[in-house]
Order: structure tokens, then C-alpha cells, then sequence
């Protein structure tokens, strides 16, 4: 097995009206605490970081017991009359996370560690947005459909049974330990954030990778390779038309706007079509988690151990000719978020995600021909210099999954880019890694 990972998923709840009104007190109750308590762990910091147990010797300075009749802090007692020890503990810790970090980004102050030179110093905010954290079997229950959480009523703390109509199949999982979870309220109704600890199998040697391109025209283009360079399996993910109609749309009224506003006042105001810009950032998000989930179904089902992609960290867009939409298209294409979604995805399963560099793998055709040229009029379309057309994404693949054999099976020819060096004793590689530098 391999290590441990942490998942959480979102349970919806069903509470009634006068349960809603529970919840609420007991999230209101729950950060009056935590705002009254970041005063006292800021006061004694030293003292309670220092401790074997900060969070023993915060409960001294506010907690009355049997062995600490007098704390030094009894209004806490007193207005918070039988808090529940565990939301208690849950909130010294993170009363003593919210002050360290303070501490430490104002000791960076005080060193002259500023992002400018007159930047003000930072300020302890004790007006945080804590979720209610709920520990298993002290305050909160699970049954099969429902779920019982100890709430404060206005009068006492109580039992409220509250039916779950919404939940992710992590929890049934054989593999999996469900944490303690955190109560969240907001506009779209009450949530449980459901943690889980997941150990995930753990694959053997590869024999199969999965080279995977990412792109503008298709989403993502992706190819099962062997180590000696045979190619087994090919997929296109451009299955999105629906959703990719719906953001360009939303994209082109973003433009007709702007060239009316730049005619009247020459700029663009701050703010200028955010709820635009808003929607048509969710449906990409929603391309982005379709796609990934057909890539790692896709890639388990070809038998492939490891996901291979380029690293494209840092990149940074060039724009088009005068009038054309490429820039536009450019920052809106969430590489990065796609990258992050397929390994987290394909890591729970046991997978391996790896990522080789990237120039080179598009330009060069992988039958070793040398760089390839684009059609203007079909980006995706390129011609090899034999003569073959061939789809560059497809050759791209091709050439990302190489280069994951060639780094790690071909120890004579790794280097940093992942490229095959020529006979000379310079430095640079003559040629980057490619599919046929598999086959000989």
C-alpha cells in the first residue's frame, strides 16, 4: 500500500427551518469564542508555544477544573457556560495558528521583509470565518441517511437529527477513513466538508505511461506508450461542445462590450464585465473536471501506471495579430488547473504523475524528420518535412511520453530537458527527446 492521502467531500444536509436557526447560533457562538480567545493566546504566546502542550496550557489560563479552580481567564466560563471541551480544543488550535501566523509576518516586517518598502505592518484580525469543526462521537453522529450534530439552541447544547441528501461514494470506499468533518453555511444552503484519509494501492513497475497534451483547439490529446516506443492506444477529450459554446459566447459579448466602452472613454474601468468573466471562469473550471475524470478512467482502463504532462509552470502567453481573440484565448486556458485535477485524481487511484519539459514537442514530429510546419488555417494540422500531415497534437503525445522513458529507462541519454545529446562536447542537446529515439 501506498502512503496516506487526504480527500474531502461534500455532504449536503437537509435541516429544517428551526434547525437552520440552531446551526446559525452555534456558528455565531463558536467564533465569539475563537474571537475571544486569540486575545488571551496572543497575550501568553510565548508562554503557550513553549509548552509541551499548547493546547493544555492554553485550557489552564481559561479553563476551571477540579486541579485549576481559578483560571486567570474566567469570563470565558462564565459567558460561555458548558461549551463543549471538543469545539474548545478545536478552537485553541486554530486561535494558535491564527497568532503564529501573525507573529511570524510581523517579525518578516520588522526584519525589512516587505513586499514594498512602505508597506504598513500586518494586523492580528480576531474576526475570523471558522467552520464548526465536529469530532466523531462527541459532536456529531452518523447513521445510515442522517446525521446528529449537538447544536446550541439558544438555552443548552442538544441532539438535532438532520437527514444527508447529498454525498460522493469516498465513504464507501474500502480504503478509506472518514476524519472529523467541518459544519459550512453559506447562500447554497448547510454542508458537511467530510475529510478522509485514503491509502491508495500501489502500482508496480510501469510498463505503460500516458503522454497527455494539452491545448487551445483540443482540450487535451493523449497516448498509451510502451518503453520501446510503441504507441497502443489514442484518445482526443474534445467531447465539451456544449459547455465550450456557452463560455466563447460569453467571451464574445466580454469583447463586443469592451470595443464599445474603449470607443467612448479609451479604457476599461475596474470591475469591467466581472460577472462575465465569472461565468465563463466556473464553465471552465467544469470543462476542466469532466476532462480530467475521462483522462484517469480512460488511462486505468488502458492499463497505463503513469500520467506524463508537460511542465508548463511559468509560461506565460504571447499575444495575437491586431484583432484576434488568441490572448483572449490564452488566459483562459487553465493548464494549471487541469495538471492539478488529473493528479490528484489519478494519485487516489495509486497513479504517478510526472512531468518532462516541454519545448520541442509540438516542433518536432516524432519520426525524427525535424521541425514540422503549422497550417494557418488548421492550427492542429501539421506537416512533417516528408511530406506526411499529421495532427500535432497527436504528435505531441507521442513525443511527452518518450520523454518520460528516455529520463528515467535510458540513463545514457537523460539530461534536464529530456533531450538525446549528439557526439559533441558541448552542452547542449542536438536534438530533444523524441518517439523514435525509443525505437532505435
Amino acid at each position: 500500500m501506498g502512503n496516506s492521502i487526504v480527500r474531502t467531500d461534500r455532504w449536503q444536509l437537509a435541516p429544517t427551518p428551526e434547525q437552520v436557526k440552531h446551526l446559525e447560533r452555534t456558528e455565531k457562538m463558536y467564533r465569539s469564542y475563537a474571537r475571544a480567545l486569540i486575545g488571551v493566546v496572543f497575550t501568553h504566546f510565548d508562554q503557550i508555544v513553549s509548552a509541551d502542550s499548547p493546547c493544555a496550557a492554553t485550557e489552564r489560563l481559561i479553563h476551571a477544573t477540579k486541579n485549576n479552580p481559578n483560571p486567570r481567564y474566567q469570563y470565558l466560563g462564565r459567558n460561555f457556560y458548558k461549551f463543549p471541551s471538543y469545539l474548545r480544543r478545536a478552537i485553541i488550535q486554530a486561535a494558535i495558528g491564527q497568532v503564529s501566523s501573525f507573529v511570524t509576518r510581523y517579525y518578516r516586517w520588522q526584519q525589512g521583509r516587505r513586499s514594498k518598502r512602505n508597506a504598513l505592518p500586518p494586523i492580528l484580525n480576531a474576526v475570523t470565518n471558522l467552520h464548526v469543526v465536529l469530532y466523531r462521537g462527541q459532536c456529531i453522529l452518523f447513521e445510515e441517511d442522517c446525521v446528529h450534530i449537538k447544536v446550541y439552541n439558544g438555552r443548552e447544547w442538544t441532539w438535532e437529527k438532520i437527514g444527508v441528501v447529498g454525498r460522493r461514494e469516498r465513504h464507501k470506499l474500502p480504503n478509506s477513513k472518514s476524519l472529523s468533518p467541518s459544519l459550512v453555511m453559506n447562500h447554497k444552503g448547510v454542508f458537511l466538508a467530510v475529510p478522509f484519509q485514503i491509502t491508495p494501492p500501489k502500482m508496480g513497475k510501469p510498463k505503460k505511461v500516458c503522454g497527455v497534451d494539452l491545448g487551445l483547439n483540443t482540450i487535451a490529446v493523449a497516448s498509451i506508450v510502451s518503453s520501446d516506443g510503441t504507441v497502443t492506444a489514442g484518445r482526443f477529450f474534445n467531447n465539451c461542445a456544449a459547455d465550450i459554446d456557452r463560455r466563447d459566447k460569453r467571451l464574445q459579448a466580454i469583447r463586443h462590450k469592451a470595443r464599445l466602452t474603449m470607443r467612448k472613454t479609451g479604457k476599461l474601468y475596474k470591475g469591467f464585465c466581472q460577472s462575465i468573466y465569472r461565468k465563463a471562469h466556473n464553465i471552465n473550471r467544469q470543462i476542466c473536471q469532466l476532462v480530467s475524470r475521462q483522462l484517469v478512467d480512460w488511462t486505468v482502463q488502458q492499463g497505463a501506471e503513469v500520467i506524463v504532462l508537460e511542465n508548463l509552470k511559468g509560461w506565460r502567453p504571447k499575444g495575437g495579430k491586431k484583432g484576434s481573440t488568441l490572448r483572449q484565448r490564452f488566459h483562459g486556458w487553465m493548464k494549471s488547473r487541469l495538471a492539478q485535477l488529473i493528479t490528484e485524481k489519478f494519485e487516489e487511484l495509486g497513479g504517478k504523475v510526472e512531468f518532462v519539459f516541454a519545448r520541442g514537442t509540438s516542433s518536432n514530429a516524432f519520426d525524427g524528420s525535424g521541425t514540422v510546419k503549422r497550417s494557418k488555417s488548421n492550427y492542429s494540422l501539421a506537416t512533417f518535412q516528408t511530406g506526411k500531415r499529421y495532427n500535432a497534437d497527436l504528435s505531441a503525445s507521442y513525443n511527452i511520453a518518450a520523454r518520460y522513458w528516455l529520463k528515467n529507462i535510458k540513463p545514457t541519454r537523460r539530461n534536464r530537458s529530456g533531450s538525446v545529446s549528439g557526439k559533441s562536447s558541448r552542452t547542449e542537446p542536438r536534438m530533444p527527446g523524441l518517439l523514435c529515439h525509443l525505437w532505435s
